[in-house]
């Protein structure tokens, strides 16, 4: 059975990338970097950290 842990959404507004968060565990959170990957690795290590410790 799935289950979902959290929704993204990545924007692009205007050079700005945008990646909005939602989870049950860490609620509502944004990062923000003119560098795509910049904030990849935000949103990566950020999830990374909220699973392992769930």
């Amino acid at each position: 059975m799935e289950e979902v842990l959290c929704n993204i959404e990545i924007v692009k507004e205007n050079d700005v990338f945008v990646a909005r968060i939602q989870s049950d565990y860490g609620g509502s959170r944004e990062y923000k970097s003119k560098n795509f990957e910049e904030v990849l690795e935000q949103m990566a290590m950020e999830l990374q950290e909220e699973f392992d410790t769930a």
